[in-house]
């Protein structure tokens, strides 16, 4: 029969990167080797992102030229589709697939063929949290966590082969174990939740002999007073600690459905770097969402200033099919002004320029 190649493509977040790893060791098993370019193999995985509008119509553009080639070559290639947007209606919008997996159809329980660096390690997979803006949900799913001892098991076997980074993903990964057997209840930040395992699971890896530990992405009604001391009895912990804040503005912040106010973000930090010594954010954040006006947008530069994020990895509000936000909110904020409004939170926070007389 001859080499069976395979080129898996990955688009979107490091979840996605974390299931072409499970993926790729699935084909290796079944005598499968990696092409380096998709020209000159027998099959395509395209594992796919629906987050923005902008990955979406990547996946669009590759499989179009995927087709293109197969015509005018006469090739056979197999096209695979899996990932995010398979299991949402634009899924309808593709041809030219011969195959599609659902996402939930990968198993956790497959051996990771992992890169350089960090082992990524997933412990969870779908989300619970309904934020108005997020297609994640409908793309994943609802929030399933993985058994503690399984998770552990795959952490020993990254540092066994020599990996000095864990990297623990999840959707929302400081919910981790909340529809597992564990039944007590608690109220945070306005909402009520089932407790964590997070902080039990994240001391289990604090204790192997591994270097660094980090964690995405986390979501602030989850990040409790137990997580902290944690953190700050375990300096294999990353200090710098991803936190989303999306919206500095409490009004934008309800619109959002993120479930608490600027100050009750801000009061979090303040707590986290009192007990964590060194502690340091990364965030997320969104530009021009609808009914963003300019106090709005200054509420949220002031939280940034406040807080003093290393990091802020910064997105142009742009309507998602399916989402709460795209049904009930007029995109109204004009592109001329998101680039702006993205343009002074990049020089505040990731440039360092302060740029106060621009937006006060």
């Amino acid at each position: 029969m001859g080499v069976k190649s395979i080129f898996i493509k990955t688009f979107g977040c490091v979840q996605n990167v974390a299931d072409s790893e499970r993926i790729k060791a699935y084909y290796w098993n079944g005598g499968w080797t990696e092409a380096e370019d998709w020209r000159c193999c027998q099959l395509i995985v395209i594992n796919t992102c629906v987050v923005r509008e902008s990955a979406e119509n990547r996946v669009y553009g590759f499989i179009n030229e995927i087709n293109k080639y197969k015509k005018t070559s006469g090739k056979e290639i197999k096209v695979v589709l899996t990932g995010c947007l398979v299991n949402t209606k634009s899924r309808q919008r593709i041809t030219g697939v011969d195959q599609v997996i659902q996402t939930d159809k990968i198993s956790l329980k497959l051996k990771p063929l992992r890169g350089a660096g960090a082992a990524l390690v997933p412990i969870s997979n779908g989300c619970n949290n309904h934020c108005s803006y997020c297609i994640v949900p409908k793309a994943r799913g609802q929030e399933r966590s993985r058994k503690m001892e399984e998770i552990m098991e795959e952490v020993c076997e990254a540092i066994r082969n020599g990996f000095k980074e864990i990297v623990l993903i999840g959707q929302n990964v400081n919910s981790y174990g909340a529809d597992l057997d564990n039944s007590e209840s608690l109220v945070s930040m306005g909402k009520k939740r089932v407790k964590s395992m997070f902080p039990k699971l994240l001391e289990k890896v604090a204790k192997l002999p591994i270097e660094k530990i980090s964690f995405v992405s986390s979501n602030p009604w989850d990040f409790s007073d137990e997580l902290i001391e944690v953190i700050s009895r375990y300096k294999n912990i990353n200090r710098l600690i991803h936190l989303p804040l999306q919206s500095g503005d409490d009004d934008i912040l309800k619109r959002m459905n993120r479930g608490y106010t600027a100050k009750e973000y801000v009061e979090l930090t303040r707590r986290i770097t009192k007990k964590i010594d060194g502690a340091k954010f990364s965030t997320d954040i969104i530009v021009g969402f609808p009914g963003e006006d300019e106090e709005a947008f200054l509420n949220t530069a002031k939280v940034c200033e406040q807080v003093g994020f290393e990091v802020a990895y910064l997105n142009k509000y742009s309507p998602r099919r399916g989402t709460v936000s795209a049904k009930l909110y007029r995109d109204d904020v004009p592109q001329a002004e998101k680039r702006r409004r993205w343009r002074i939170l990049d020089n505040l926070i990731n440039k360092k320029v302060t740029g106060k007389s621009e937006h006060r």
